[in-house]
Protein backbone atom coordinates (compact mmCIF):
# COMPACT_ATOMS: atom_id res chain seq x y z
CA UNK A 1 0.00 0.00 0.00
CA UNK A 2 2.36 2.46 0.42
CA UNK A 3 4.22 1.41 -2.47
CA UNK A 4 0.85 2.60 -4.31
CA UNK A 5 1.08 5.70 -2.41
CA UNK A 6 4.20 6.79 -3.55
CA UNK A 7 3.60 5.74 -6.83
CA UNK A 8 0.12 8.31 -6.72
CA UNK A 9 2.18 11.18 -5.51
CA UNK A 10 4.53 10.71 -7.97
CA UNK A 11 1.88 11.05 -10.92
CA UNK A 12 0.15 13.92 -9.58
CA UNK A 13 3.19 16.16 -9.08
CA UNK A 14 4.04 14.67 -12.72
CA UNK A 15 0.69 15.90 -14.56
CA UNK A 16 0.92 19.29 -12.34
CA UNK A 17 4.24 20.41 -13.81
CA UNK A 18 3.00 19.29 -17.47
CA UNK A 19 2.31 22.21 -18.50
CA UNK A 20 0.65 21.10 -21.90
CA UNK A 21 -1.81 18.45 -19.67
CA UNK A 22 -2.92 21.52 -17.29
CA UNK A 23 -5.21 23.23 -20.20
CA UNK A 24 -6.36 19.72 -21.42
CA UNK A 25 -7.87 19.21 -17.36
CA UNK A 26 -8.58 22.55 -17.05
CA UNK A 27 -9.66 25.03 -19.60
CA UNK A 28 -11.19 21.70 -22.16
CA UNK A 29 -14.23 21.46 -19.33
CA UNK A 30 -15.15 24.77 -19.69
CA UNK A 31 -15.38 25.19 -23.37
CA UNK A 32 -17.06 21.50 -23.89
CA UNK A 33 -19.67 22.66 -21.61
CA UNK A 34 -20.20 26.33 -21.89
CA UNK A 35 -19.70 26.45 -25.78
CA UNK A 36 -20.68 22.96 -26.74
CA UNK A 37 -24.21 22.91 -24.50
CA UNK A 38 -24.90 26.27 -26.94
CA UNK A 39 -23.83 25.50 -30.83
CA UNK A 40 -24.88 21.28 -30.08
CA UNK A 41 -29.01 21.74 -30.18
CA UNK A 42 -31.34 20.79 -32.67
CA UNK A 43 -34.06 23.42 -32.28
CA UNK A 44 -34.52 25.57 -36.06
CA UNK A 45 -34.76 29.02 -35.24
CA UNK A 46 -34.58 32.06 -37.90
CA UNK A 47 -36.01 30.08 -40.55
CA UNK A 48 -35.44 32.33 -44.36
CA UNK A 49 -39.16 32.68 -45.38
CA UNK A 50 -39.98 33.79 -48.76
CA UNK A 51 -43.83 33.84 -50.12
CA UNK A 52 -45.35 34.25 -53.70
CA UNK A 53 -48.62 35.66 -52.78
CA UNK A 54 -51.07 35.59 -56.17
CA UNK A 55 -54.31 36.88 -54.45
CA UNK A 56 -53.33 39.57 -52.54
CA UNK A 57 -56.30 39.90 -49.96
CA UNK A 58 -56.73 40.51 -46.36
CA UNK A 59 -56.88 36.51 -46.05
CA UNK A 60 -53.42 35.97 -47.79
CA UNK A 61 -51.86 38.77 -45.58
CA UNK A 62 -53.29 37.86 -42.47
CA UNK A 63 -51.83 34.63 -43.14
CA UNK A 64 -48.30 36.23 -43.88
CA UNK A 65 -48.71 37.85 -40.73
CA UNK A 66 -49.21 34.27 -38.78
CA UNK A 67 -45.42 33.34 -40.17
CA UNK A 68 -44.42 36.78 -39.55
CA UNK A 69 -45.24 36.91 -35.99
CA UNK A 70 -43.82 33.69 -35.37
CA UNK A 71 -40.21 33.72 -33.34
CA UNK A 72 -39.05 30.74 -35.83
CA UNK A 73 -39.23 32.40 -38.97
CA UNK A 74 -37.89 35.38 -40.74
CA UNK A 75 -40.07 36.58 -43.05
CA UNK A 76 -37.46 38.18 -45.80
CA UNK A 77 -39.38 39.39 -49.11
CA UNK A 78 -42.03 38.30 -51.97
CA UNK A 79 -41.17 36.82 -55.13
CA UNK A 80 -43.02 37.97 -58.03
CA UNK A 81 -42.48 34.55 -59.31
CA UNK A 82 -42.03 31.05 -59.13
CA UNK A 83 -38.68 30.79 -60.92
CA UNK A 84 -37.45 33.49 -59.04
CA UNK A 85 -38.50 32.31 -55.70
CA UNK A 86 -36.59 28.62 -57.27
CA UNK A 87 -33.26 30.68 -58.40
CA UNK A 88 -33.67 32.54 -54.75
CA UNK A 89 -33.83 28.85 -52.69
CA UNK A 90 -30.85 27.67 -55.30
CA UNK A 91 -28.38 30.70 -54.33
CA UNK A 92 -29.25 29.72 -50.62
CA UNK A 93 -30.87 32.88 -49.55
CA UNK A 94 -34.31 31.38 -48.56
CA UNK A 95 -34.94 28.05 -47.05
CA UNK A 96 -38.94 28.04 -47.18
CA UNK A 97 -41.14 29.41 -49.86
CA UNK A 98 -44.61 29.46 -49.70
CA UNK A 99 -47.13 30.11 -52.95
CA UNK A 100 -50.40 31.58 -52.35
CA UNK A 101 -52.88 30.72 -55.05
CA UNK A 102 -54.93 33.27 -56.57
CA UNK A 103 -58.52 33.77 -55.52
CA UNK A 104 -57.63 32.25 -52.18
CA UNK A 105 -59.44 34.50 -50.23
CA UNK A 106 -62.60 33.86 -52.71
CA UNK A 107 -62.73 30.27 -52.81
CA UNK A 108 -61.98 29.73 -48.64
CA UNK A 109 -65.56 31.81 -48.63
CA UNK A 110 -67.47 29.82 -51.47
CA UNK A 111 -65.58 26.18 -50.97
CA UNK A 112 -64.36 26.07 -47.82
CA UNK A 113 -61.25 25.21 -48.53
CA UNK A 114 -58.60 25.80 -50.57
CA UNK A 115 -54.56 24.91 -51.19
CA UNK A 116 -51.29 26.46 -50.49
CA UNK A 117 -47.69 25.56 -52.34
CA UNK A 118 -44.82 25.13 -49.52
CA UNK A 119 -41.18 24.60 -50.82
CA UNK A 120 -38.70 23.89 -48.45
CA UNK A 121 -35.38 23.65 -48.88
CA UNK A 122 -34.49 19.81 -47.82
CA UNK A 123 -31.00 19.81 -47.92
CA UNK A 124 -30.96 19.08 -44.14
CA UNK A 125 -33.34 16.81 -43.45
CA UNK A 126 -33.97 17.29 -40.32
CA UNK A 127 -34.25 20.81 -40.27
CA UNK A 128 -36.63 20.29 -43.15
CA UNK A 129 -38.81 18.12 -41.29
CA UNK A 130 -38.88 20.44 -38.17
CA UNK A 131 -39.44 22.87 -40.79
CA UNK A 132 -42.31 20.72 -42.28
CA UNK A 133 -44.18 20.69 -38.66
CA UNK A 134 -44.04 24.99 -37.87
CA UNK A 135 -45.30 25.64 -40.92
CA UNK A 136 -48.11 22.66 -40.76
CA UNK A 137 -48.96 24.24 -37.37
CA UNK A 138 -49.54 28.04 -38.31
CA UNK A 139 -51.56 27.07 -40.80
CA UNK A 140 -53.24 24.64 -38.64
CA UNK A 141 -54.03 27.89 -36.32
CA UNK A 142 -54.94 30.06 -39.37
CA UNK A 143 -57.17 27.60 -40.58
CA UNK A 144 -58.94 27.52 -37.18
CA UNK A 145 -59.30 31.33 -36.54
CA UNK A 146 -60.32 31.89 -40.34
CA UNK A 147 -63.07 29.55 -40.44
CA UNK A 148 -64.80 31.49 -37.53
CA UNK A 149 -64.32 34.47 -39.13
CA UNK A 150 -65.49 33.38 -42.83
CA UNK A 151 -68.36 31.42 -41.38
CA UNK A 152 -71.76 33.22 -40.82
CA UNK A 153 -73.40 30.43 -38.56
CA UNK A 154 -77.07 31.07 -38.30
CA UNK A 155 -79.14 30.30 -35.32
CA UNK A 156 -80.70 26.95 -36.87
CA UNK A 157 -76.98 25.84 -37.62
CA UNK A 158 -74.97 23.85 -34.44
CA UNK A 159 -72.02 25.26 -33.49
CA UNK A 160 -69.11 22.96 -34.66
CA UNK A 161 -67.34 20.65 -31.58
CA UNK A 162 -63.63 21.55 -30.63
CA UNK A 163 -61.41 19.50 -29.11
CA UNK A 164 -58.72 21.07 -27.25
CA UNK A 165 -55.14 19.40 -25.76
CA UNK A 166 -53.44 20.96 -22.80
CA UNK A 167 -50.07 19.00 -23.15
CA UNK A 168 -48.51 18.11 -19.65
CA UNK A 169 -44.33 18.07 -20.39
CA UNK A 170 -42.76 16.05 -17.78
CA UNK A 171 -38.83 16.16 -16.75
CA UNK A 172 -38.42 19.37 -19.06
CA UNK A 173 -41.24 21.51 -18.67
CA UNK A 174 -39.96 24.70 -20.58
CA UNK A 175 -39.03 22.65 -23.40
CA UNK A 176 -35.44 24.24 -23.34
CA UNK A 177 -33.05 22.11 -25.49
CA UNK A 178 -30.12 22.65 -23.21
CA UNK A 179 -31.31 21.01 -20.39
CA UNK A 180 -31.41 17.90 -22.74
CA UNK A 181 -27.76 18.68 -24.12
CA UNK A 182 -26.18 19.74 -21.05
CA UNK A 183 -26.01 15.88 -19.41
CA UNK A 184 -24.99 14.58 -22.83
CA UNK A 185 -21.76 17.04 -23.14
CA UNK A 186 -21.10 15.95 -19.44
CA UNK A 187 -20.82 12.94 -20.12
CA UNK A 188 -18.77 13.90 -23.25
CA UNK A 189 -16.15 15.97 -20.67
CA UNK A 190 -15.42 13.05 -18.51
CA UNK A 191 -14.97 10.39 -20.80
CA UNK A 192 -12.67 12.28 -23.60
CA UNK A 193 -10.23 13.72 -20.96
CA UNK A 194 -9.97 10.39 -18.90
CA UNK A 195 -9.41 8.65 -21.81
CA UNK A 196 -6.61 10.56 -23.31
CA UNK A 197 -5.05 11.20 -20.24
CA UNK A 198 -4.88 8.05 -19.26
CA UNK A 199 -4.17 6.55 -22.83
CA UNK A 200 -1.09 8.79 -23.02
CA UNK A 201 0.49 8.54 -19.55
CA UNK A 202 2.20 5.49 -19.76
CA UNK A 203 3.07 5.69 -23.72
CA UNK A 204 4.98 9.10 -21.97
CA UNK A 205 6.44 6.66 -19.78
CA UNK A 206 7.77 4.84 -22.55
CA UNK A 207 8.95 7.45 -25.20
CA UNK A 208 11.29 9.10 -22.40
CA UNK A 209 12.48 5.85 -21.13
CA UNK A 210 11.22 5.52 -17.86
CA UNK A 211 9.27 2.83 -18.14
CA UNK A 212 12.08 0.33 -18.65
CA UNK A 213 13.59 1.93 -15.23
CA UNK A 214 9.97 0.53 -13.43
CA UNK A 215 9.93 -2.90 -15.02
CA UNK A 216 13.37 -3.39 -13.42
CA UNK A 217 12.04 -2.34 -10.51
CA UNK A 218 10.67 -4.45 -7.14
CA UNK A 219 7.37 -3.18 -7.79
CA UNK A 220 4.44 -5.26 -9.06
CA UNK A 221 2.27 -4.98 -12.06
CA UNK A 222 -1.01 -3.97 -10.11
CA UNK A 223 0.78 -1.72 -7.91
CA UNK A 224 1.84 0.30 -10.64
CA UNK A 225 -1.33 -0.04 -12.60
CA UNK A 226 -3.28 1.15 -10.02
CA UNK A 227 -0.96 4.01 -9.10
CA UNK A 228 -0.99 5.10 -12.79
CA UNK A 229 -4.54 4.79 -13.08
CA UNK A 230 -5.54 6.31 -9.54
CA UNK A 231 -4.99 9.71 -9.84
CA UNK A 232 -7.01 10.06 -13.23
CA UNK A 233 -10.11 8.62 -11.91
CA UNK A 234 -9.90 11.35 -9.17
CA UNK A 235 -8.95 13.94 -11.76
CA UNK A 236 -12.58 12.01 -13.61
CA UNK A 237 -14.51 12.73 -10.32
CA UNK A 238 -13.40 16.25 -10.30
CA UNK A 239 -14.40 17.02 -14.03
CA UNK A 240 -18.21 15.55 -12.80
CA UNK A 241 -18.26 17.74 -10.13
CA UNK A 242 -17.08 21.04 -12.03
CA UNK A 243 -19.45 20.05 -14.86
CA UNK A 244 -22.53 19.46 -12.20
CA UNK A 245 -21.65 23.13 -10.95
CA UNK A 246 -21.27 24.70 -14.51
CA UNK A 247 -24.64 22.98 -15.44
CA UNK A 248 -26.62 24.65 -12.23
CA UNK A 249 -24.97 27.96 -12.10
CA UNK A 250 -24.61 28.73 -16.26
CA UNK A 251 -27.53 26.38 -17.54
CA UNK A 252 -29.54 25.80 -14.67
CA UNK A 253 -29.80 22.29 -15.49
CA UNK A 254 -32.05 20.58 -12.83
CA UNK A 255 -30.94 18.04 -10.68
CA UNK A 256 -33.76 16.17 -9.49
CA UNK A 257 -32.38 12.86 -8.32
CA UNK A 258 -29.73 12.03 -5.92
CA UNK A 259 -26.06 12.99 -6.63
CA UNK A 260 -24.71 10.16 -4.74
CA UNK A 261 -25.92 7.99 -7.06
CA UNK A 262 -24.78 9.77 -9.95
CA UNK A 263 -21.36 9.51 -7.97
CA UNK A 264 -21.61 6.05 -7.15
CA UNK A 265 -22.33 5.31 -10.87
CA UNK A 266 -19.55 7.71 -12.30
CA UNK A 267 -17.09 6.28 -10.00
CA UNK A 268 -17.58 2.81 -11.95
CA UNK A 269 -18.04 3.94 -15.49
CA UNK A 270 -14.88 6.22 -14.82
CA UNK A 271 -12.90 2.36 -14.01
CA UNK A 272 -14.32 1.32 -17.59
CA UNK A 273 -12.47 4.26 -19.38
CA UNK A 274 -9.45 4.08 -17.60
CA UNK A 275 -9.19 0.54 -18.54
CA UNK A 276 -9.72 1.06 -22.09
CA UNK A 277 -6.81 4.04 -21.98
CA UNK A 278 -4.60 0.99 -20.48
CA UNK A 279 -5.39 -1.06 -23.04
CA UNK A 280 -4.69 1.29 -25.78
CA UNK A 281 -1.34 2.08 -24.42
CA UNK A 282 -0.58 -1.27 -24.07
CA UNK A 283 -0.21 -1.52 -27.62
CA UNK A 284 0.86 1.97 -28.81
CA UNK A 285 4.48 3.30 -28.48
CA UNK A 286 3.96 6.94 -28.90
CA UNK A 287 1.52 9.22 -27.55
CA UNK A 288 0.10 10.36 -31.06
CA UNK A 289 -0.21 6.47 -31.69
CA UNK A 290 -2.52 6.60 -28.45
CA UNK A 291 -4.47 10.05 -29.03
CA UNK A 292 -5.81 8.22 -32.22
CA UNK A 293 -6.79 5.37 -31.91
CA UNK A 294 -8.72 6.41 -27.88
CA UNK A 295 -10.06 9.36 -30.72
CA UNK A 296 -11.29 6.51 -33.26
CA UNK A 297 -13.03 4.90 -30.66
CA UNK A 298 -14.44 7.61 -28.89
CA UNK A 299 -16.10 9.01 -32.03
CA UNK A 300 -17.99 5.84 -32.71
CA UNK A 301 -19.03 5.39 -29.16
CA UNK A 302 -20.03 9.11 -29.39
CA UNK A 303 -22.22 8.58 -32.68
CA UNK A 304 -23.73 5.38 -31.48
CA UNK A 305 -24.61 6.66 -27.82
CA UNK A 306 -28.07 7.97 -28.50
CA UNK A 307 -27.04 11.48 -27.51
CA UNK A 308 -27.31 13.33 -31.12
CA UNK A 309 -29.61 10.95 -32.41
CA UNK A 310 -32.39 8.69 -30.67
CA UNK A 311 -30.71 5.11 -30.95
CA UNK A 312 -34.75 3.49 -31.38
CA UNK A 313 -34.13 5.32 -34.92
CA UNK A 314 -31.01 3.51 -35.48
CA UNK A 315 -30.91 0.31 -37.68
CA UNK A 316 -31.35 -2.89 -35.81
CA UNK A 317 -28.10 -3.97 -36.25
CA UNK A 318 -26.73 -0.71 -35.22
CA UNK A 319 -28.99 -0.83 -31.81
CA UNK A 320 -27.44 -4.70 -31.10
CA UNK A 321 -23.76 -2.88 -31.17
CA UNK A 322 -24.81 0.23 -28.95
CA UNK A 323 -25.16 -2.78 -26.25
CA UNK A 324 -21.01 -2.84 -26.26
CA UNK A 325 -21.41 1.26 -25.97
CA UNK A 326 -20.63 2.17 -22.54
CA UNK A 327 -20.97 5.80 -23.27
CA UNK A 328 -24.39 5.01 -23.79
CA UNK A 329 -25.46 3.30 -20.69
CA UNK A 330 -23.40 6.38 -18.95
CA UNK A 331 -25.76 9.30 -21.00
CA UNK A 332 -28.96 7.12 -20.34
CA UNK A 333 -28.06 7.48 -16.51
CA UNK A 334 -26.66 11.18 -16.26
CA UNK A 335 -30.13 11.99 -17.73
CA UNK A 336 -32.04 9.52 -15.19
CA UNK A 337 -31.09 10.87 -12.68
CA UNK A 338 -30.52 14.73 -13.51
CA UNK A 339 -33.77 15.03 -14.82
CA UNK A 340 -35.94 12.06 -14.07
CA UNK A 341 -35.04 11.71 -10.41
CA UNK A 342 -34.15 7.38 -10.90
CA UNK A 343 -33.42 6.04 -8.16
CA UNK A 344 -30.90 2.28 -7.60
CA UNK A 345 -33.66 0.22 -8.87
CA UNK A 346 -34.29 2.11 -12.11
CA UNK A 347 -30.41 2.34 -13.27
CA UNK A 348 -29.97 -0.94 -11.99
CA UNK A 349 -29.79 -2.57 -15.26
CA UNK A 350 -27.06 -0.10 -16.68
CA UNK A 351 -25.62 -0.32 -13.23
CA UNK A 352 -24.90 -3.92 -13.57
CA UNK A 353 -23.85 -3.69 -17.47
CA UNK A 354 -21.08 -1.11 -16.64
CA UNK A 355 -19.55 -2.94 -13.81
CA UNK A 356 -19.24 -6.08 -15.86
CA UNK A 357 -17.76 -4.11 -18.67
CA UNK A 358 -15.11 -2.47 -16.02
CA UNK A 359 -14.01 -6.09 -14.95
CA UNK A 360 -13.98 -7.15 -18.65
CA UNK A 361 -11.70 -4.13 -19.77
CA UNK A 362 -9.56 -3.92 -16.81
CA UNK A 363 -8.88 -7.51 -16.62
CA UNK A 364 -7.85 -7.35 -20.61
CA UNK A 365 -5.70 -4.30 -20.21
CA UNK A 366 -3.41 -5.89 -16.75
CA UNK A 367 -3.48 -8.79 -18.83
CA UNK A 368 -1.89 -7.35 -21.85
CA UNK A 369 0.48 -4.91 -19.87
CA UNK A 370 3.96 -6.55 -20.07
CA UNK A 371 6.15 -5.74 -16.74
CA UNK A 372 9.88 -7.23 -18.23
CA UNK A 373 11.67 -7.80 -16.07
Amino acid sequence: MKTILYIIQKEFKQIFRNKGMLPIIFILPLLQLVILSNAATFEVKNIKFGYIDNDRSSTSRALIEKFNASTYFNVLTDYPTQNKASAAMLRGEVDVVMEIPQHFSRNLQTEQHNTLGIIINAIDGAAAGVENVYITQIVKSFNKSIRTDLSQISDAQIQPITIETIPLFWYNETLNYKTFMVPGILVLLVTMITLFLSGMNIVREKEIGTLEQINVTPIKKSQFIIGKLFPFWVIGMALLSIGLIISKLVFDVPMVGSLLLLYLYTSIYILVVLGIGLFISNFTDTQQQAMFIAWFFVVIFILMSGLFTPIESMPRWAQLITEFNPIKYYVEVMRMVMLKGSDLMDILPQLIKTLVYAVVMNGLAVWSYKKTT
